[in-house]
């Protein structure tokens, strides 16, 4: 088994002037200096970014300066753009507010019950099902919401090279845990041990087996889920204050599991005006009972008071202007 050391010296990077912000990681392109530079981010731009009715839209609310939020998605079925697309095991809305100058990450268990098109499923199916706007639309209908901003897409597995671009992250561990026996970290190189309250500077692999464990976590799923979130807030912390690299190795590994109906438009408006919300995330979890179904298996139930709070909590985040 690999130990891990409490804390490693930072890389430094210098800054290059282009913000990378994950949601997993959730991508915003900054202003490079000179023009082949330009020119490879927004090719990688170009090649992530597919249109939806809501591109447009967007685009006002981010150039106003309003509250605007996002669906993160995350699969770990290989690069996208392949045949098979799997299903979104990461969920989260995520608003960012310019005014009150706080991110809200509120993740929706993957096994959520939700009827779509009249048939009862659980709600990381929607996006196999259909595509990334259904899984959008599944996430409005449950919580009675108005996701404004668009979605971004990410392979999972490309999140070792992203958190390995900006330097690593340093994330506190909530539980004392191994990897080794979980089936989530079968495929793993390595292993990993972590003890509860000790703050890890983790690269990318240690991260991705830290993120993924979910059998011996008391909480299952739902402490996953705030793992999950732990270590997003710290490459959102990163890459609010430091600087990406250019190489066409990260660009390349970004372009190939990173999809997204977010414009360049508005990810410039996200990277001059909302950049010092990303200082301040705050976490929450749409929380249900789990019940067995019949043709379904494992299911999470919400009841009708925790969808209203989910729905009031995110309502306030977005009102705040």
């Amino acid at each position: 088994m690999q130990r891990r050391s409490k804390m490693r010296p930072k890389k430094r990077h210098t800054v290059r002037n282009i913000i990378l912000t994950i949601i997993g990681l959730f991508v915003v392109g900054g202003v490079a200096t000179g023009s082949y530079a330009y020119y490879k981010v927004n090719s990688t731009i170009t090649k992530m970014q597919k249109s939806s009715k809501t591109t447009k839209s967007a685009d006002k609310i981010t150039t106003s300066k309003k509250p605007v939020s996002y669906l993160l998605l995350g699969t770990d079925t290989g690069e996208l753009g392949r045949d098979y697309k799997g299903r979104t095991d990461t969920m989260i809305v995520m608003t960012i507010n310019p005014k009150t100058n706080v991110t809200t990450m509120t993740s929706i268990p993957r096994d959520t019950l939700v009827t779509v098109g009249g048939q009862q499923m659980k709600i990381n199916a929607a996006y196999a099902y259909g595509s990334a706007d259904s899984a959008v639309s599944a996430v409005e209908n449950l919580l009675n919401i108005d996701i404004n901003g668009g979605y971004i897409l990410i392979n999972m597995g490309g999140l070792v090279k992203m958190v390995d671009a900006v330097g690593g992250v340093d994330v506190t561990s909530p539980l004392t845990f191994t990897t080794a026996g979980d089936t989530t970290q079968a495929d793993s190189k390595s292993q990993y041990s972590f003890v509860s309250g000790q703050t890890y500077h983790m690269d990318g692999n240690e991260a991705l087996a830290f993120s993924r464990m979910r059998h011996e976590d008391p909480n299952g799923d739902y402490g996953r889920q705030m793992r999950q979130q732990l270590v997003i807030k710290a490459v959102l912390k990163n890459s609010a204050k430091v600087g990406t690299l250019f190489n066409d190795s990260l660009l390349t590994t970004i372009s190939n599991n990173v999809q997204t109906d977010v414009s360049t438009t508005s990810m410039k408006n996200l990277a001059l005006s909302y950049r010092n919300a990303f200082g301040t995330v705050k976490q929450d979890q749409l929380k249900g009972t789990n019940q067995t179904i019949s043709g379904l298996g494992s299911t999470e139930v919400m009841s009708q008071t925790e969808i209203e709070r989910v729905h009031e909590s995110i309502s306030q985040q977005m009102a705040q202007q």
